[in-house]
């Protein structure tokens, strides 16, 4: 006896569910095929998983819109809805930077209020510092030597015994700098309400000693408001560089101004997307910044005593990378990675004396790294990997470079390596990594830091981590070991760390902290 099909399966059939089943599948195999992918980058994988999904969700839509065969007013009645909760959602809230180490917008109600923190004020009468006289100095950006290496530490390695003692906290206005340490006074530079202002504080208190205020606010929607560059100290005179292009020397003592240069104004240069971020490189009697996201100059060099105009060098735009000063194959040159470059300049009359193209229009912001044997290691996020080069005398006296090797096991998108007994230390693409400088082989890989930063200590590893915590692991090729941990900061950090002798000085975008480390 035949019976007729049940509503049920009618009903089924009729809804052409098979589609359904379809996109699903196709989404699931499409984020396996990303996530089981180990060399692809943290923001790949975000923003392909982003997509994944939003391509999911059309194939739904229609779906539901031309082959479901639900009536056609039901049909109007559910998109008109989904419509309107849609642009409500829109108007309900607020980009409020990115997702920690994604580039993916990070959003909140409307109505939150944003934070205002209650930052140090400048007391009513001159404030004496402490005793500085066993504090070693740390006059610019990425350590002593612009080289991410601190050396004669001597730190403990037992953090669980023996911890990091805090010597104080306090909240900083907004940006991206790191602390630079003179005569036991930590510079930095922040965003104070609508100005970006320079500020001295006590390193052993935390007491704010001046502040030198610019009228400027620098913001972008991923990396927020607020300068991004170092300060840089030199014979009694801080030398800062702001987001938009503003250039101060400064009396270190005082904070009073000897001089400004609004560098991109002057020579009609566009800023950067997510702002100036180069720190100053002082040498002999110049300072050197970069230029902007216009085709040259690359590099501006000024006169260190009255900031006027030495030279101006290179077609390249500018990227994130601090110029680095260093001798290769016999001679003294200025180092630049630039947004489509790498460039070599002499450092009395800016004439470009090498040019290695590289990368064209990815973001650069981690350090060349000048190694032995004048060798060149480089690196970037964004599937660009790293590179080692050889320097040799060329025709001309210019320089050339040689490829030695490349691959794609260190990523640094915007923090970078340092160098120990042949190895290089530094976070590929969010993991602490080892690596081999002669082969590039990758000793190991471990730890998840996100988007943070590193700094070589002797023969340990201090790892400011993206979410705020401080660990110590072991600098050494035969494996990866984590030491300690602190719970130095509590939010999104990108900013540096900076260790003066046994003193930890950290910082975000919204607070400040300093410890004494166990020796």
């Amino acid at each position: 006896m035949n019976f007729p099909p049940s509503n049920s399966a009618e009903s089924s059939k009729s809804r052409r569910l098979w589609f359904l089943a379809l996109t699903a599948f196709l989404v699931i195999v499409a984020l396996a095929g990303v996530h089981l992918q180990s060399d692809l980058e943290r923001n790949f994988k975000a923003w392909l998983t982003a997509g994944i999904f939003a391509l999911g969700l059309v194939l739904v839509l229609v779906w539901f819109s031309f082959l479901s065969r639900y009536p056609w007013r039901r049909r109007l009645l559910v998109l008109t809805a989904i419509g309107f909760v849609a642009l409500g959602f829109s108007q309900l809230v607020r980009v409020t930077g990115t997702v920690n180490s994604t580039s993916l917008p990070r959003l909140a109600w409307k109505w939150t209020q944003t934070r205002a923190p209650q930052l140090a004020r400048l007391p009513p009468t001159a404030t004496t510092i402490s005793r500085t006289s066993d504090i070693p100095d740390i006059p610019q950006f990425f350590g002593p030597n612009r080289d991410g290496i601190v050396t004669g530490a001597k730190l403990g390695r037992d953090w669980t015994s023996t911890p990091p003692k805090q010597l104080w906290r306090q909240p900083i206005g907004g940006g991206w700098s790191a602390f630079v340490v003179v005569g036991g006074r930590a510079y930095t530079q922040e965003q104070r309400g609508d100005s970006e202002a320079v500020t001295c504080y006590d390193l052993l208190t935390g007491k704010l000693l001046w502040s030198h205020a610019c009228a400027v606010r620098f913001y972008q929607w991923q990396g927020g408001e607020g300068p991004r560059a170092t300060p840089t100290v030199d014979r009694g005179q801080v030398f800062t560089y702001g987001a938009t292009g503003i250039l101060d020397c400064l009396d270190a003592a005082t904070g009073e101004r000897v001089w400004s240069r609004e560098v991109l104004k002057e020579n009609k240069l566009d800023n950067l997307e997510w702002g100036l971020s180069a720190s100053p490189l002082v040498f002999d009697e110049t300072v050197v910044v970069t230029g902007g996201n216009t085709p040259g100059p690359t590099l501006l060099a000024f006169r260190r005593t009255t900031g006027e105009p030495l030279w101006r060098s290179g077609t390249d735009r500018a990227s994130y990378s601090s110029p680095v000063l260093a001798t290769l194959a016999g001679r003294r040159v200025v180092l630049a990675l630039n947004g489509a470059s790498l460039t070599a300049h002499d450092p009395s009359t800016g004439v470009v004396v090498l040019t290695y193209p590289w990368a064209e229009r990815i973001p650069k912001a981690s350090q060349p790294v000048v190694l032995a044997g004048d060798r060149v290691f480089l690196s970037a996020g964004y599937g660009q990997g790293c590179q080692l080069l050889e320097i040799k005398a060329g025709a001309g006296n210019q320089l050339t470079a040689t490829q030695l090797w490349k691959n794609m096991r260190m990523k640094n998108q915007f923090n970078s390596v340092a160098q120990r007994d042949g190895y290089l230390y530094g976070l590929d693409d969010g993991l602490l990594a080892c690596l081999e400088i002669t082969s590039g082989e990758r000793k190991w890989k471990d730890g998840r830091y996100g988007s943070g930063q590193t700094l070589l200590v002797d023969d340990l590893v201090i790892v400011q981590t993206e979410t705020g915590p401080v660990v110590l692991a072991e600098a050494k090729p035969d494996g990866f070991r984590e030491l300690g941990r602190l719970a130095a900061l509590s939010s999104k950090t990108w900013n540096h760390p900076t260790l003066a002798g046994r003193y930890l000085l950290v910082r975000n975008d919204q607070e400040a902290a300093c410890y004494e480390l166990p020796q």
